[in-house]
């Protein structure tokens, strides 16, 4: 039995005041000894943590007794490790980051698709299997005969809308890492005058846990300190290549240039022979990071301190 629980998960809700329950909330998280990244806005919650299985499961506990999270559908993973070294549970925006500020999910989205639908469905000659994700991301896996977008990130969705007008006629399925991106890009799309729009609940990581993951063809991205992880446990294939020597590879690394920091397939043999650097340019950086074989490194965080401008009293007893 694995020690830790690494939590994905989202909710769109209404949070009035954002500010106290972030406040509320990263008091929850440090009581719990919880660590990971979670965004508060007034559209609602995101968050990836990680923790002891038992604190994770207490979090999750605590979190659904709230009505307005009643319906959150965590997405749990288990791990030898801790999957972060930090916490931040801050206020932005948006959950996520795509300027469609006007869209509100819980009005409108694309049908859900629980895995098993869309394992039913992905086939249908009559399905167009969009990813919503960046570059780096399906650049190291998705689904077998996918539509890609050419983008850095997800707010750039909108301007490649007119690459997917030729799919008006079709079933459109959007699919994520974890979800939270199809219910804006779904919604988006039905704006645009998409009419059979659906998406992947859960995203691939659901996906994967509760349907084997059949037909996604490489890892997926992730954001602790996995980096990927394995989807595919029904035919699995290998489909990115080391950006060093162009093998085969789907060992994702962060160049260790601070400067780069690419997202980039590095097989091992480069990895060491390279010091983590994703070209010989970044090899000789000055401010090279040490390299320990995995490709992870901490971003740089101002000093950011998880207790610093708490004031209320601790929410447990």
């Amino acid at each position: 039995m694995k020690k830790y629980s690494i939590l994905l998960y989202y909710c769109y809700t209404s949070i009035e005041d954002v500010e106290k329950f972030r406040e509320e909330h990263h008091l929850l998280c440090l009581e719990l000894n919880l660590l990971g990244r979670i965004i508060i806005a007034h559209e609602g919650l995101n968050g990836t943590v990680s923790g002891l299985v038992e604190d994770c499961e207490k979090y999750m506990e605590i979190v659904k007794s709230d009505p307005r999270f009643a319906d959150i559908d965590f997405k749990v993973d288990y791990s030898d490790t801790q999957g972060f070294t930090k916490l931040h549970v801050r206020s932005k925006s948006e959950i996520v980051h795509s300027d469609l500020h006007h869209i509100n999910p819980r009005e409108r989205t694309g049908i859900h698709l629980d895995p098993e639908e869309f394992r039913k469905l992905k086939n249908d000659p009559d399905v167009v299997l969009l990813d919503v994700r960046s570059n780096y991301e399906h650049k190291l896996g998705k689904f077998k005969n996918a539509v890609t977008l050419d983008i850095e990130n997800f707010r750039d969705f909108p301007d490649k809308i007119n690459e997917i007008e030729q799919y008006k006629d079709k079933k459109i399925v959007t699919y994520c890492t974890g979800g939270i991106k199809c219910e804006k890009a779904s919604a988006y799309l039905l704006e645009q005058g998409f009419e059979n729009v659906y998406q992947l609940h859960g995203g691939i990581i659901k996906y994967g846990l509760e349907a084997g993951g059949e037909d996604f063809e490489g890892k997926c991205y992730v954001f602790d300190n996995r980096i990927a992880v394995d989807v595919n446990t029904v035919n699995p294939v290998v489909i990115s290549n080391c950006f060093v020597c162009g093998t085969h590879s789907d060992r994702m690394v962060n160049c260790a240039n601070p400067e780069c920091n690419n997202h980039v397939p590095i097989c091992e043999k480069c990895g060491w022979e390279m010091e983590g650097a994703c070209s010989a340019e970044c090899k000789s950086h000055p401010e090279l990071r040490p390299y320990d074989g995995t490709g992870y490194y901490q971003k740089q965080t101002n000093g950011y301190n998880p207790y610093k401008g708490l004031q209320r009293a601790k929410v447990l007893k």
